[in-house]
């Protein structure tokens, strides 16, 4: 059987009306060097759930795995930006990974062990706040950014060796960073779901280009 590798576009619109050339990235984890040395910065969309017995983790039954594929392949791809510093932003999964990554776990079924777990669903909006002052958020901690677009059933619980810089009024996970690294930042909620120009939305992906820009394309494109 085939397996296909799509991403939702309005990734791409959003990058693009950043003055990105967008490049979509097939889900190869032994291509995932190359492409760290291709790309000048990296977004790792949403999707379904993370297969967290690889973390140490029991498998909830209600988990919606995605496929093993892409999960080999961004965590191949997390190691070879992290060896050559290349900015990335992870959006809903693609933050889940991160965490993960850095030695997190996930609360893998926010219906049962969050009473408010429904403002998180279905592309409802919701405030967060920001939990650390001087972050790539722009703000002092304990202020208000206003709303954002979220829909998942599984949220971070712990960020291993991240930072938490953003977090919903349930007390949800909403943004991390690495402070160690020029750019490397996840989020919880889609701001290529909207087309507000502020730090929560296209002004955070813009953030993500201008990082990218930075960093000079290397001359050889291949392992």
């Amino acid at each position: 059987m085939s397996v296909r590798s799509v991403c939702a576009r309005d990734y791409a619109q959003a990058l693009t009306r950043a003055r990105a050339q967008v490049v979509l990235l097939p889900a190869q984890a032994d291509q995932a060097v190359g492409y760290a040395r291709l790309c000048d910065g990296f977004l790792f969309s949403g999707g379904m759930d993370p297969d967290v017995r690889e973390f140490g983790q029991p498998l909830y039954p209600r988990a919606r795995l995605i496929h093993p594929d892409r999960q080999a392949f961004e965590l191949a791809l997390l190691e070879a930006i992290r060896k050559n510093g290349k900015p990335a932003l992870g959006v809903c999964l693609g933050m889940q990974m991160m965490a993960l990554y850095a030695g997190g776990r996930l609360d893998q079924y926010m219906p049962e062990t969050h009473p408010d777990a429904a403002i998180h669903q279905d592309n409802r909006r919701h405030d967060i706040t920001v939990t650390v002052t001087g972050s790539v958020l722009g703000a002092t901690a304990g202020s208000s950014l206003g709303s954002v677009v979220s829909y998942h059933q599984q949220c971070v619980d712990h960020a291993g060796h991240m930072r938490v810089i953003a977090r919903a009024p349930d007390g949800v996970v909403e943004a991390i960073d690495n402070p160690d690294r020029d750019f490397y930042v996840g989020v919880q909620w889609h701001p290529e779901r909207s087309e507000d120009d502020n730090a929560l939305n296209q002004g955070l992906i813009a953030r993500l280009v201008e990082a990218a820009a930075l960093n000079q394309r290397s001359a050889t494109a291949w392992p």
